[in-house]
């Protein structure tokens, strides 16, 4: 219980990742922390429900091993990363098409292996390992790739090579356009925006209109190319965990709402006001502006999140499978007990699939008549686990876009997460950085190399 006339140096209203990450380096130079979540528990969207033995995160948000805030933020030294199958694989034309991210991209031998790989594979199986995809969808398939012929997928390869080897900042120098339009003005053919970069820029942003800022876009796919997709192990809230238990014991106040803030305090219901030096704001869009009234809300990309269970599992192993048609209402899905064993019991497979934008009226049916396309197998005994829809679940990202929106409102006032930077955990992780090293120095704490506010190289990706 807080003490109304408790006092710290900063009270952080908001216990997601950004305001437990923007806790752990304020508290490792020596500012007293308090934080204070509305909710019942921390976490946010970054949520994980246990359902008899499985693991259910809401918005299955994916991640990078590129991402350079997760070795950078202190408290997730711990965290394991689950990666996908290298690549994607992508359903089209009724036949499943293994596609590749570039190997070894940071030199240029290895670009030149990914562009060979790329132009060489067999069409209709690009990288296709043995036993992949070789359901009733995929056998005997001899159709054109998704990315077209030869030559489109040898200048793909090349193009995904110079992203993964271009410094941020000159990316971000970019003239900036919705994503859709950049990619045509580039010259990237209409095949191959349509069959492989607008399903992945859809998992990866969740835009399958492609109306994302261009430079967000080549960020996306600029960590696609120079690392691998994976989950946390265990689920979303992992993180979540991990940095809560490497707060001082007391730092973190659950079922706490605040009902005001200024810039030496904050007001609760329920437990009065509590004194501080700055408050940081680390809630999502919407709630920030609700405290402090003319904070920009940006429109958001409705996400449904659909867990299946079976005791026969799909034959796509631990391939994150996109769809290249657009035939149903799911962008992507994974087995993704194969990905994470942790989030299933033993002897089941848990299938999850992601439904973009509004979902359809009778969303079971369309999501199980899709699944059984995309997979090439009977779903109707599959055992739906749960469906989490999120109105709300990723910031959009339209240009012209800041990735670097003011985390420092005035002297005493600051505020972080997604919707400050990328709508990603990097972006959200990154905030926290920026608005910690602000708050760090309007005090006049020395900030530790690990507050520094990284370089550009390293900015939201």
């Amino acid at each position: 219980m807080l003490e109304p006339a408790y006092q710290a140096d900063v009270v952080i209203v908001g216990a997601g990742v950004s305001g437990l990450s923007a806790a752990h380096r304020l508290t490792s130079a020596g500012m007293t922390v308090v934080v204070l979540e509305a909710a019942p528990c921390a976490g946010g969207r970054m949520s994980t429900e246990k359902v008899d033995g499985f693991r259910l995160d809401r918005i299955g948000q994916l991640l990078s091993t590129a991402y350079p805030e997760l070795r950078l933020t202190p408290g997730l030294d711990g965290l394991v990363l689950r990666p996908f199958a290298p690549g994607v694989l992508l359903h089209a034309d009724g036949r499943h098409h293994r596609v590749d991210a570039p190997a070894g991209a940071g030199s240029a031998r290895g670009a030149l292996h990914a562009v060979r790989a790329l132009a060489s594979a067999p069409r209709g199986t690009v990288g296709m390992p043995p036993g992949a995809g070789q359901g009733p969808a995929a056998r005997g398939a001899r159709g054109v790739a998704p990315l077209g012929g030869a030559v489109d997928q040898a200048r793909l390869g090349a193009a995904l090579v110079r992203l993964a080897n271009t410094p941020v900042e000159r990316l971000l120098a970019r003239p900036e356009q919705p994503a859709g339009q950049a990619l045509a003005a580039r010259g990237v053919p209409a095949r191959t925006i349509d069959g492989f970069l607008r399903p992945l820029l859809a998992a990866l942003l969740c835009d399958p209109a492609l109306t994302t800022s261009s430079r967000c876009a080549d960020l996306a796919l600029r960590a696609f190319a120079g690392g691998r997709l994976c989950v946390p192990e265990g689920g979303a809230e992992t993180l979540v965990e991990l940095l809560a238990q490497s707060l001082p014991a007391g730092t973190v106040h659950t079922g706490v709402r605040v009902t005001s803030v200024a810039t030496t305090s904050v007001t609760t219901a329920g437990y009065g006001e509590i004194r501080c030096r700055a408050v940081l704001l680390a809630t999502d869009a919407r709630a920030a502006a609700e405290l402090l009234p003319g904070l920009r809300v940006p429109e958001f990309h409705p996400v449904t999140v659909v867990h299946h269970t079976t005791d026969e599992p799909p034959r796509t192993g631990s391939a994150l499978l996109l769809d290249a048609d657009r035939g149903g209402p799911v962008a992507h899905t994974t087995v993704i007990s194969e990905v994470d064993p942790s989030r299933a019991p033993a002897g089941r497979a848990l299938i999850s699939s992601t439904v973009l934008g509004t979902p359809p009226p009778d969303l079971e049916t369309a999501v199980r008549t899709h699944l059984a396309r995309l997979y090439g197998t009977p779903t109707h005994r599959w055992e739906t686990v749960a469906v989490h829809h999120t109105a709300e679940a990723v910031p959009a990202m339209r240009p012209p876009h800041d990735l670097r929106r003011p985390v420092r409102l005035l002297a005493g006032l600051y505020v972080c997460g997604d919707h400050r930077d990328t709508s990603t955990l990097q972006g959200a992780l990154h905030s926290a950085h920026r608005a910690a090293t602000a708050v760090l120095t309007d005090l006049g704490a020395a900030a530790s190399t690990d507050t520094a506010d990284p370089a550009p190289a390293v900015q939201a990706a």
